[in-house]
């Protein structure tokens, strides 16, 4: 009886040791690129997107307006008491960001 606990001890540990022996893993790091804006003043906006501020968040506020290299506009807005960060093209096309 012994013997049978033994062996049977000795197969587990010999399997759960030969079960992690995955030596070909490769590192992945998750690279998260941050684009540059630069602030501009929200007069500066174009009417495209001034325009779709005052259509789809009637009673907003831009409080700051941000722009880079790709003319995306970061603008943000004061909706009621609450701050809303929002993305558009120079067209008014919404972006989605994360």
């Amino acid at each position: 009886m012994k013997k049978v606990v033994l062996t049977a001890v000795f197969a587990f540990a010999t399997l759960t040791t030969f079960a992690n022996t995955n030596t070909n893993v490769i590192p992945v790091q998750k690279v998260i690129l941050q684009e540059e804006y630069k602030e501009l003043p929200a007069e500066e906006l174009p009417n495209a997107v001034q325009e779709a501020v005052k259509r789809d968040f009637k009673d907003a506020k831009i409080q700051k307006a941000f722009v880079n290299e790709s003319k995306e506009f970061k603008l943000e807005l004061l909706v009621g008491q609450a701050t809303q960060t929002v993305y558009a093209d120079a067209n008014g096309n919404w972006l989605k960001k994360e």
